[in-house]
Order: C-alpha cells, then structure tokens, then sequence
C-alpha cells in the first residue's frame, strides 16, 4: 500500500502518453514530401552525404574526455564527505588526484591531445 501513490502515477502518465500518441497520429498530417524528410542543419542546404570517414585523433580525444570526465566525478562525493574522513581521505583522493595528473601528463607529453 506504500507504493500505491506511485503505481497510480505510472498509470496515469502511461495512459496520458498513449492518449497523446494516438491523438496526435489521427490530427497530425501525413502528407510527405523531400523538404519534411530531409535533414535539417542549421540552416544550411545538403551538400554531401554524411559517411566521411573521421580521424583516429577524433575517437582517442573523445576517449579520453569521457575517461578523465568520470575519474573527475569520483572527487564530489569525496568533496561531500570530506571532513569525516579527516586524513585517510586526503591521501586516498591524493593518491587517486596524482594517478589522474600523471595519465593527463602522459597523454599530453605523447600528443593524444593535439588536434591537428
């Protein structure tokens, strides 16, 4: 019975939901043409297909963003909780901030985050 308010909630948004798709696909227009169904980029007309191929250089930089973004999202919990933690913390996050400088110094010394 705790979660009564809850199911209730979900009901109501999924019926709401099917009730606006299905509105929507009897009001709506059908009527397709090259203008509708082409991709739109700010603006600016098609000029060449999309299939390029990207450089190496794109996917490790992108790589490494994502792997230095989570390590960085490791330090606000530590950041909330720092004071009971008192010097334990401090070193482990120590411990853990000089891995992190270390791996962005290698990257850099080695040229993975020139974009040329």
């Amino acid at each position: 019975m705790v979660y009564l308010p809850l199911i209730l909630l979900v009901i109501v948004v999924v019926i709401l939901a099917l009730t606006i798709i299905t509105l929507s696909s009897f009001v709506g227009r059908k009527k397709e043409y090259f203008e509708k169904l082409a991709s739109y980029e700010c603006g600016v007309p098609i000029q060449d297909t999309a299939r390029k191929n990207f450089s190496v250089k794109f996917y490790l930089i992108a790589i490494l963003f994502i792997l230095f973004d989570v390590e960085i999202i490791y330090m606000y919990p530590w950041a909330v909780v720092f004071k009971d933690l008192h010097l334990f913390g401090a070193a482990a996050m120590g411990v853990f901030f000089l891995m992190l400088v270390v791996g962005f110094v290698y990257e850099w010394k080695r040229g993975a985050l020139e974009w040329d």
